[in-house]
């Protein structure tokens, strides 16, 4: 970065929401352990990558590209950084507490809006109460149901990052008719010019080394060598221990040293390519690939202006602010929040999980698509000035009439909630001694 580079102030923050179109923030980043470490991308259905050929600055043809992280994950980064920090940047939440299930296996604690899949709009939220009502039917959740893009001082209030992140009221009761808000920022990390492995997996135990022939037994407390033990079908008939009995699946014994393979969902052909630039077959039972070595990754990050301006925010007080006022302090305040959660998510390196932690070449830098025609300015923003961004953009924005609340909303789950938390629970615990690590 140029240490000239300016540090991005509230004054250029509302000139940019009220014109420009966005910013945006490119990085360059390699693996952890240095140029040509492998990286471990995330598996989808049947263990495959998602890959495919992209079209990449300086390069003439496609090229072979892997994600290492997806819009949706890096948003739930986001939202993690930004739950880490609510605290200090003295965020709204809504919560579900679910202290008071005294009977399930395993404590839940609390659920927020900050993690919640569909954050306010999620089925969590919807199957909890608040102060006896079912929540949807609140004074707080009937502005969540009525919130429209053409009023969402509701969302604004008690979620705001909704807003940013986008949400779709789907459970709600309009169903799939629910409000829609799109993304304003999105997020991707991407591995160029990737060239796939093979993953080997393999397992030697110290104590248990000859199973041949050794069957084993379900319990109602786990497993035992005695048939005459074991729980009984429907017929009496001994049931064996995970699908074959077999030793292994108590996680005791040898794990022979095996290729790690594509598993059930992977038939028919995906996008996978071999070295050679080949499509290959992407079939269960076959061996699949085990991490990548790549050129680069390069990490996008763009943040809406366009999309936030099509939001209102309508103030209603006894003296009513002119609505073009509390428009353009609630987007400054959103754009300041997008951008907050970002710079505090990415400043450092990313551990997107085993296997892959990714390291900057350099710092982030903001890019402003302010003029059609004009070169981008840039802006710097460190975790600590996008904290102290946020908080005078929330300062002007309390002047025209829009807050926060100063403490968590918090709502009790209902009991037919706990009941399926509770089921599930059961559930864990009895399929969780079936799980074989191999």
């Amino acid at each position: 970065m140029n240490a000239t580079t300016p540090i991005l102030n509230l004054e250029v923050l509302q000139s940019a929401t009220a014109t420009a179109a966005a910013f945006r923030c490119r990085r360059i980043l390699q693996p952890g352990g240095g140029e040509g470490d492998k990286v471990f991308p995330p598996t989808y259905a049947g263990g495959t990558y998602a890959v495919e050929k992209r079209r990449i600055p300086n390069h003439t043809e496609p090229v072979t590209c892997v994600l290492l992280d997806s819009v949706q994950s890096q948003a739930n980064r986001m939202e993690l950084a930004l739950y880490e920090n609510r605290e200090e940047l003295h965020l709204p939440i809504v919560e579900v507490d679910f202290d008071s299930a005294k009977d399930l296996k395993e404590p839940v604690g609390k659920i927020s809006t900050l993690q919640a899949p569909h954050r306010i709009a999620d089925a969590i939220l919807r199957d909890s109460e608040l102060g006896g009502k079912a929540f949807r039917h609140s004074d707080i959740g009937r502005e969540i149901t009525t919130a429209s893009p053409q009023n969402a001082t509701g969302l604004f209030k008690y979620c705001p990052t909704a807003l940013i992140f986008g949400m779709w009221d789907s459970t709600g009761p309009k169903g799939g008719l629910g409000t829609k808000f799109e993304r304003a920022i999105v997020s991707e990390v991407v591995g160029i010019n990737a060239v796939f492995g093979i993953k080997t997996s393999s397992r030697i135990d110290p104590l248990i080394v000859h199973t041949k022939n050794i069957k084993v037994y379900k319990t109602s407390d786990g497993w035992t060598l005695e048939e005459k033990l074991a729980e009984k079908d429907a017929q009496g008939k001994a049931i064996l221990y995970g699908e074959k009995g077999k030793i292994s699946e108590t996680n005791l014994g040898n794990v022979t040293p095996s290729f790690s393979k594509y598993t059930q969902g992977a038939e028919g052909k995906n996008m996978l390519l071999n070295q050679d630039g080949i499509n290959q077959d992407a079939r269960q039972g076959e061996i699949a690939p085990g991490g990548a070595t790549i050129s680069q990754a390069e990490q996008s990050t763009t943040l809406s202006l366009i999309c936030l301006r099509r939001l209102r925010f309508p103030v209603s007080t006894k003296s009513p602010t002119p609505a073009p006022a509390s428009d353009r302090a609630a987007q400054t305040v959103l754009a300041a929040l997008g951008l907050c959660a970002a710079t505090l998510a990415f400043e450092n390196g990313m551990g997107l999980r085993s296997r892959c932690l990714l390291w900057p070449d350099e710092t982030m830098q903001w890019e402003l698509l302010s003029k059609p025609g004009e070169a981008p300015k840039s802006y710097s923003l460190t975790s600590q000035d996008a904290k102290i961004l946020l908080a005078e953009a929330l300062a002007a924005a309390k002047d025209v009439g829009l807050s926060w609340p100063d403490e968590p909303v918090t709502l009790l789950p209902s009991q037919k909630l706990i009941a399926v938390v509770r089921a599930s629970q059961e559930q864990a615990i009895e399929k969780g001694a079936d799980i074989v690590e191999r």
